[in-house]
């Protein structure tokens, strides 16, 4: 449960750090551990030099666990060194074991995927303008197509140590519950979609949901530590959690299924053999092999039903390392993160915590276990391309995502996220329009474009409901946008910016002048004054941000004087940016220097247009806390 890998939305320009994915080294550079003693001394150089005080690595194989450890300090206050048996904080990785459950209930016959929401739970608050024909089911639950936005601030921010029921922390904000688009269509990664599944096993089974997983695979797997909640054990056993090399205190999370999970390396590798068992661990079967193939296919979406042969499943992800695919989840919580991950052809896997926010020690991390085990590994053998299609010449182009994590990001993904896809010697190509490395891709027909690395279709070109023509690539849904808008909207947020910075030069020269008695009072005064002021409301606004994101549960996940005026910030660069719009209008003949005019007419049009772009997207009068 990452406050995303990310609130990802207002986070790349408002801030909130979403979990940010690893940082592969430069294949040039790449180590590659023969041994796992060479692997861990990679990792504890890794810990060193990221200042990460430990992780705790389970790896396992078809003949059962290779290696069950830890490296480093569970605490570093009171020097307690972690061990197999440390508990870490395994975040979203939670999410798995609400798909086993329901997978459980589905072979028993008390439950099916294609089951509705609105059936099974019409107390539970929700909403889906498409319901009668597009209604949402468990499925999309799990494979988080419902076009909910995550959950809000406030959820996150929730942190009571006297645990609400589930249904409690359904009720508490459901307001992100609104489906953005027909569910089924598109995926976007949703922290609420779980705890409803979960909600759902409670209402079938009649017991809490956390009992249920204790009763159905914690204990039978013999999964000692595991526990949703700050029990005795985590308080003996717990490792600290750190940011920044400051101790975080205990979170805890509201929506637990999503997240909430404490677990150690023994615990994890358990519940990675079973998956490399095909759902059998010790001569007990928990699903069967057909249950964990469904739970390891993205089948809902428009890209699934295209040809689509990677995404997210039932809680359950893909992604490629050199020529092979894992299938895994990772999760982060502040101050710890984790992930698993395994290769069920190869019959391997691993997990691995660490109890720190470090994104480039994860990555590092992540990095060296995969060479170490895919070493010995052959890659696939990838098919010939075939000839591209008149129809299928149309991709090309440019592109902007359309299934933003949170609606309120989507300001920034239209304008920052674009990429250029084009044909060029019989492959596909992609490139980041803001920079980035070319991606390739090997056209195999009807619309479908494979990994050059895997040979699965990574690509399809396929048509949305509400959008049209769109491109489905892994989990992101593209449109075409116009090179019109594109370059536009760069155009006008650049020119933007410029006249923020510039406004406070000008600053220096006409505000001297007007103590000199050179700048009269009046039009030609107020026409500087009101594109000053929406800049530095602006800038009073990043500033804002930046102090709340210090502790941004406490100072933004609440009504409070960093959060209030951050609201009134943005309410006050509109109404600047009105203001001086209007006056540069109404004053056009004011008599003062024709380019002082036009600097700051240009710049409060500028500013109107930048206010009506983030009050279109919901900036304007931010309530961060609702």
């Amino acid at each position: 449960m990452s406050l995303p890998e990310r609130l990802r939305s207002i986070l790349l320009l408002l801030g909130l750090l979403a979990f940010a994915g690893a940082v592969a080294q430069d294949e040039d550079e790449a180590i590659v551990p023969e041994t796992i003693d060479e692997l861990l001394a990679a990792i504890n150089d890794v810990l060193e030099d990221t200042n990460t005080p430990a992780v705790a690595i389970a790896i396992v194989n078809e003949d059962g666990p290779e290696y069950i450890g830890a490296l480093g300090k569970a605490n570093i206050e009171n020097d307690i060194d972690a061990d197999a048996d440390t508990l870490f904080r395994i975040g979203s990785t939670s999410k798995m074991f609400v798909a086993l459950s329901v997978l459980q209930l589905v072979e028993e016959g008390r439950l099916s995927l294609d089951d509705k929401l609105a059936d099974l739970a019409p107390e539970i608050e929700f909403e889906n303008r498409w319901e009668q024909n597009h209604p949402i089911r468990v499925v999309h639950l799990l494979e988080h197509t419902t076009g909910w936005d995550d959950i809000h601030l406030p959820e996150y921010a929730h942190n009571d140590p006297t645990p609400a029921t589930l249904k409690e922390g359904l009720d508490f904000h459901p307001h992100s519950r609104t489906s953005r688009w027909q569910p089924g269509t598109r995926m976007s990664y949703c922290n609420a979609g779980p705890p409803v599944a979960a909600y759902i096993i409670q209402k079938i089974t009649g017991q809490d949901f956390e009992d249920y997983v204790h009763e159905n695979f914690f204990a039978p797997l013999q999964m000692a530590g595991a526990t949703y909640v700050r029990s005795e054990g985590v308080q003996e056993r717990g490792a600290t959690l750190y940011t920044n090399g400051k101790p975080e205190e205990y979170w805890h999370i509201l929506m637990r299924p999503s997240g909430s999970i404490n677990a150690s390396a023994a615990d994890m590798a358990r519940f990675l053999l079973l998956f490399l068992g095909r759902g059998t661990h010790d001569e007990v079967q928990y699903v069967s092999p057909a249950s964990l193939e469904r739970m390891e296919a993205a089948m809902t979406t428009d890209g699934a039903k295209a040809g689509l042969e990677v995404g997210y499943g039932l809680n359950n992800y893909s992604f490629r390392h050199e020529n092979w695919t894992y299938r895994a989840h990772n999760g982060g919580v502040n101050g710890g993160l984790t992930e698993f991950a395994y290769l069920p052809e190869a019959e391997r896997g691993y997990a691995f915590m660490i109890n720190s926010g470090s994104g480039a020690a994860f990555g590092d991390i992540s990095e060296l276990i995969r060479n170490y085990q895919t070493q010995d590994l052959e890659g696939p053998e990838i098919p010939e391309a075939v000839a591209v299609s008149g129809d299928e010449r149309e991709i090309e182009g440019l592109y902007h995502p359309i299934n933003s994590r949170q609606q309120l990001s989507y300001f920034l993904d239209r304008a920052l996220g674009v990429d250029r896809l084009w044909l060029e010697d019989g492959k596909l190509k992609r490139r980041p329009l803001l920079g980035g490395e070319d991606t390739e891709y090997v056209p195999a027909g009807d619309g479908k474009f494979l990994s050059p690395h895997t040979g699965r279709v990574v690509l399809v070109q396929t048509e949305d409901p509400l959008a049209g023509p769109v491109v489905h690539l892994g989990t992101v849904v593209l449109r075409p946008v116009s090179p019109l808008v594109v370059y536009g909207q760069l155009a006008i947020g650049a020119l933007w910016l410029v006249s923020i910075g510039t406004s406070f030069l000008y600053l220096l020269v006409w505000g001297v002048r007007k103590r000199l008695g050179k700048v009269p009072a009046g039009p030609s005064t107020m026409i500087r004054v009101w594109p000053l002021l929406a800049g530095a409301s602006i800038a009073v606004f990043v500033v804002l941000f930046t102090v709340g994101m210090n502790d941004v549960f406490e100072r933004l996940g609440k009504p409070t004087g960093i959060s209030i005026a951050l609201m009134l910030a943005s309410l006050a660069f509109a109404v600047f940016a009105v203001l001086g719009a209007w006056t540069a209008v109404r004053e056009r003949n004011a008599e003062m220097n024709r380019f002082n005019y036009w600097y700051s007419a240009i710049s409060s049009g500028l500013h109107l247009l930048m206010a009506l772009y983030l009050g279109w997207f919901g900036i304007i009068g931010i309530q961060t806390w609702a």
